[in-house]
């Protein structure tokens, strides 16, 4: 089922194509899309890793937490918890090493990254040995280093201006990088080098599916906006 086209205008950030007209159609739609996508025929029978990507603030954890609400077996994982304390975009290894290497040899996820221990981080990265989808969500998940082992890639278009307000908002509230003037300077800081390396990666020509950080208002609940893609 696909319903009308919707044209939602979203200013990226600079060197990321817009996208003017959207499907709108039930979450459900686009999981069972990106099911068919990430179960190629051929593919050995193992835990599918779906990329969500997208600029910071721009809805990528919302649409992470929907996709696995419609996904059987599935588990969301953010990146940030393997960038935790480590090297700005260089955790990719740790990645590789602390959730893929286990699910390829069919073995249960618990691993802590070397920050966690460095820092006195309590708990650990969790991911069941019989999970059938796991959502890694977060700036970077898409990246090229991952690119052979992600099975699906979503990129979460967000309106440049709008991500920048919900993110601010955010870490103010959060209180995690200080004062409102702080998590301020913090963001721009922050998105000065996440523009400089999603600009070099251009992670939105490698998805499966585009989708819409921002919903317009009056949009039906539930629903989602999506394309497929990849963006050029």
């Amino acid at each position: 089922m696909h319903l009308d086209p919707l044209r939602v205008e979203l200013r990226p950030a600079p060197g990321e194509p817009a996208v003017g007209a959207w499907q709108r159609t039930p979450v459900s739609q686009l999981t069972a899309h990106l099911t068919s996508v990430a179960e190629r025929p051929g593919l050995a029978e193992r835990t599918r890793i779906i990329a969500v990507d997208g600029r910071s603030g721009g809805g990528k954890s919302t649409l992470a937490a929907r996709l696995v609400d419609h996904l059987p077996g599935a588990v969301h994982i953010g990146t940030d918890d393997f960038a935790w304390n480590a090297p700005m975009f260089a955790w990719s290894s740790l990645v590789l090493e602390g959730l893929v290497a286990p699910l390829a040899a069919g073995r249960e996820v618990h691993y802590r990254p070397p920050a966690w221990d460095a820092h006195e981080r309590a708990g650990a990265i969790d991911v069941p040995a019989a999970t059938t989808f796991v959502v890694l969500e977060g700036v970077g998940a898409a990246c090229r280093e991952l690119a052979d082992v992600v099975d699906a890639v979503v990129w979460v278009q967000s309106d440049v201006a709008e991500a920048e307000r919900r993110g601010i908002a955010r870490d103010i509230a959060h209180g995690g990088n200080g004062d409102e003037a702080a998590s301020i300077a913090f963001w721009h800081d922050w998105m000065a080098a996440e523009l400089a390396y999603q600009d070099a990666q251009r992670p939105w020509t490698r998805a499966d599916v585009i989708v819409a950080g921002t919903r317009p208002d009056g949009d039906v609940d539930g629903d989602v906006l999506w394309m497929s893609g990849p963006l050029r």
